[in-house]
């Protein structure tokens, strides 16, 4: 794993924006796609408002890529505000050129007897596409990575899943109260994750240190899913001033 650290979570963002574009460029001069496996919440933000920034001002186009996002909640529609589809196109895909086609978020609102296939569909269309180029990821307070929990399968492919009591006591303040956060979602897998070719691994904020340090640098641990993170072989994580750590 390379880790780099940068003074601001904001100048990280920047950095790892210019790179993902470099790279869909490049795809784009070969005629090739680009596959690109995306995360949610407060910590990519920067990242994407930075992606719309440079197809705005400066031409990026994502006309080849296609994108997998990591997870949804289940039980909530595309229109609800904590929705990880409605995250999505709030923050990127309302504001490029990104084929409607091209983009796939998981379905939380499937009946239970559909879930099984969906979800070997999902992998199927990751497959279909030669694999994951590059997968954004972010960190849970609880070290969980998508949604793979603690304890979770680290062969497990893309599933439904439980949330930890932890991970819906995080998420309460944007639901309002604890009874209206999710019990379940459909989530990539570890294993889904670990395929992908290249990861970006993105942790911000003084409330993540302690988690990133434990996962980055302690003894791999199915306890801390995102301590597997030290077994890819081409692993960037993106620090700021408070999850810092020197090489």
């Amino acid at each position: 794993m390379l880790i780099e650290n940068y003074k601001s979570a904001y100048l990280a963002s920047l950095e790892a924006a210019e790179r993902i574009a470099t790279q869909i460029s490049n795809a784009q001069e070969k005629n090739e796609n680009f596959v690109l496996g995306l995360a949610t919440g407060s910590t990519p933000i920067n990242l994407y408002q930075e992606l719309v920034r440079m197809h705005k001002r400066e031409g990026l186009s994502f006309q080849n890529v296609h994108t997998f996002n990591l997870d949804e909640y289940c039980g909530l529609r595309k229109t609800h505000m904590e929705s990880y589809y409605y995250f999505m196109y709030e923050h990127l895909f309302s504001h490029i050129d990104i084929p409607t086609k091209n983009i796939r978020i998981p379905n939380g609102m499937l009946q239970e007897n559909d879930v099984h296939n969906y979800c070997l569909d999902y992998e199927f269309q990751i497959s279909e596409l030669g694999g994951i180029d590059l997968q954004i990821l972010g960190i849970g307070s609880n070290g969980h990575i998508g949604f793979n929990e603690p304890n979770c399968d680290v062969e497990s492919i893309t599933r439904k899943t439980e949330l930890s009591q932890s991970t819906r006591n995080d998420a309460t303040p944007s639901f309002g109260r604890l009874s209206c956060v999710p019990t379940q979602a459909i989530t990539m897998g570890m294993q889904t994750i670990l395929n992908a070719k290249e990861i970006y691994f993105l942790a911000f904020g003084e409330a993540k240190k302690d988690i990133v340090e434990t996962a980055l640098t302690k003894e791999i641990s199915i306890e801390v899913p995102a301590s597997f993170l030290q077994t890819h072989n081409k692993c960037t994580a993106f620090l700021d001033q408070y999850t810092c750590i020197k090489n």
